[in-house]
């Protein structure tokens, strides 16, 4: 379950009718549902007793999915954050990346794929996030598409929705023809943060650590490692 799906469930019960004197004890079992189900990953059948029938959780979660609702809630918070830092909400830099997850043996053969590289048969996952590591666009595909080919349209995407982002860092991977087509297409910049020629262990690198602690926050939810969604456009399971 995602956390549209687990925010649906507190405005469902109030939606069916509680009463105005338990809004803060239900305010509280909301967010604690909330931390529960977005780290436990519980299918909609075994929604927790506090929260109203799935059937109705569901439908408002797919109904605020569709509508576009839950990503106005993304966004409103990440301006927030951006601005509790000071930053401007709407950001200038940003950063891109790919990561290779597997997926759970129960998915159909056609939507998985087999990055070689890293040896890993699943998705992956291309995202585009701010210069602190908040999300700006999302894309999921098979594990076997080369990351030149699997950031274009996250890439796109920030071009049209962030007009103010002129320069995305991303590591060597993405590098010569995706520099090329962003600076054509986009007319942006594309930056590639390289090693240092004799670096032997571990260093951060300046402009990439922020976008690798995003991919460690995906990763520490378990609907997200591995990956077990039949629709990757919608963050929870199906009925």
């Amino acid at each position: 379950m995602g956390v549209g799906g687990a925010v649906a469930a507190g405005v469902a019960g109030g939606a069916e009718g509680r009463a105005a004197g338990e809004a803060s004890a239900a305010s509280d079992r909301g967010r604690a549902l909330l931390r529960g189900a977005e780290r436990t990953g519980c299918v909609w059948r075994q929604l927790p007793k506090d929260c109203p029938p799935w059937p109705t959780v569901y439908w408002y979660f797919s109904r605020w999915h569709d509508d576009g609702t839950v990503e106005r809630f993304h966004d409103a918070l990440r301006d927030r954050v951006r601005g509790a830092d000071g930053r401007n909400p709407e950001p200038s830099a940003g950063l891109t990346g790919s990561q290779s997850v597997r997926t759970a043996d129960t998915l159909p053969a056609a939507i998985r794929g087999f990055d070689a590289g890293k040896k890993v048969k699943g998705r992956k996952r291309f995202i585009v996030t701010d210069t602190l590591g908040r999300l700006l666009a999302v894309h999921v595909v098979a594990a076997n598409i080369q990351d030149r080919d699997g950031a274009r349209r996250p890439l796109l995407w920030t071009r049209l929705d962030h007009q103010g982002v002129k320069k995305i860092w991303a590591d060597q991977g993405f590098a010569i023809r995706l520099v090329d087509w962003t600076a054509q297409v986009l007319i942006s910049e594309l930056g590639i943060a390289r090693e240092d020629p004799g670096q032997r262990d571990f260093q951060v690198k300046p402009k990439r650590w922020a976008i690798e602690r995003t991919y460690s926050w995906l990763t520490a939810h378990r609907r997200l490692a591995p990956n077990y969604e039949t629709i990757p456009a919608r963050p929870g399971p199906r009925p």
